[in-house]
């Protein structure tokens, strides 16, 4: 057996599966629609988008990030998905990561091509959220934290997210206004991508008026209740040309865990589980984070954000506040992060949240982007957390050169 470093010795930034196409339902309220009508939409953009693909005949296996049966009362995800999508008879397996369920998926995908078991595979991920009350969606996100110890006492993820702002601007000065930019800077992204659910700016003006949920965080810190859907196709790299002529290689994955409530970690104001998950991956890849040209990251909150640049190396531990004050993280700036919305504009569908962040990163790659394209961009980064941090998946992505 290989040792890591071994491993990452022999593959040295190589591919280890190729992007060939991917799809993406619009995401935000969709009343009528079940989530297997949503991932049909998804999944047929991603057909639609690779015309040398033959869905039935090459697709040998499906991976699905899907959080909770509780919003349609209806579990068994794989199998159904892979019935809407016209897909029956393939092997379709659902994960469960919550909020990180289908960067997971993700890494399902790839572990199956990679040990040639599967040519060809469909990873995406969905969830259907409007229907429900937004009480009800806050317990049903709940179950995601620590049951007996968070969600039984009366803590949401914004009360959680809210402590570690707290904690983060307490040890480096974070001001609310730092926070409040990420905001204003995804409703500018949001609003140039077609398939977000907010296509609006804000001004920081707006931001700072909106009504605490947890302070520090307001209602405009807060990602928003969505429905959606998203996939990609992975495929061998040496296959790749044989379906397009513009793949994306993911050359760097890494996932991580830490304790799934906060009163037992050592710090809060980083994500273990985001370093572990970032340094696997760039040490697979062969890059540092100098080197990344763009990230979509897991602004759930959009202090998350400041602490997933530090986290990920994007600037020092303490100056995220800084990054995002500078524009450095806005397009034309250094780093653009979350050119598509992210989930505070785009939306946030919890099971699909990973594979749109793949989705953005395929149109980012191939020059598809339209008026949010990062020129230039060779190497892009996608991190995707579930929870507050018990999971995290990173992944490294590379233009085909």
């Amino acid at each position: 057996m290989y040792s890591l470093q071994e491993r990452n010795t022999w593959l040295n930034g190589k591919p280890l599966v190729s992007i060939i196409s991917a799809g993406m339902s619009k995401f935000g309220k969709h009343d009528g629609l079940l989530t297997r009508e949503l991932f049909a939409q998804a999944a047929a953009e991603a057909f639609s988008r690779c015309p040398k693909l033959q869905p039935k005949q090459d697709i040998k296996a499906m991976f699905i990030g899907h959080m909770g049966e509780a919003y349609e009362h209806q579990g068994h995800t794989g199998s159904t998905l892979a019935d809407w999508a016209g897909l029956a008879g393939i092997p379709a397996t659902r994960t469960e990561a919550a909020c990180g369920s289908s960067g997971v998926a993700l890494r399902s995908g790839i572990y199956a091509v990679l040990s040639g078991l599967a040519d060809v595979v469909i990873v995406g991920g969905v969830e259907k959220m409007t229907h429900r009350t937004t009480a009800e969606v806050t317990e049903y996100l709940a179950m995601a934290s620590d049951f007996p110890f968070e969600q039984f006492h009366g803590i949401t993820f914004p009360g959680l997210f809210a402590l570690m702002a707290n904690a983060h601007m307490h040890a480096y000065g974070t001001t609310e206004e730092q926070i409040g930019m990420v905001a204003v800077k995804n409703h500018y992204h949001g609003s140039l991508n077609p398939k977000a659910q907010m296509q609006k700016e804000v001004s920081l003006q707006n931001v700072l008026a909106s009504k605490y949920v947890a302070w520090p965080l307001k209602l405009y810190d807060c990602s928003l209740i969505t429905d959606g859907a998203s996939c990609v196709i992975l495929t061998k790299p040496d296959l790749a040309k044989k379906y397009t002529d513009q793949p994306v290689h993911i050359v760097g994955t890494g996932q991580a865990s830490d304790t799934i409530g906060l009163y037992e970690r050592k710090t809060l104001t980083s994500l273990q589980s985001t370093k572990l998950a970032a340094k696997a991956a760039y040490e697979m890849a062969n890059v540092t984070p100098d080197q990344i040209n763009l990230a979509e990251v897991h602004d759930c909150f959009t202090f998350a954000e400041i602490m997933h640049y530090e986290d990920l190396g994007f600037c020092k531990v303490g100056e995220g506040g800084k990054l995002v004050e500078r524009n450095e993280t806005r397009l034309g700036g250094r780093i653009p992060v979350n050119t598509s919305g992210g989930l505070k504009s785009k939306g946030h569908p919890v099971g699909a949240t990973g594979t749109a962040q793949a989705y953005e990163m395929y149109l980012q790659l191939t020059d598809q982007a339209e008026k949010r394209q990062v020129k230039d961009a060779q190497i892009g980064l996608t991190q995707n957390i579930g929870g507050s941090g018990a999971t995290a998946a990173v992944h490294i992505y590379r233009r085909d050169q």
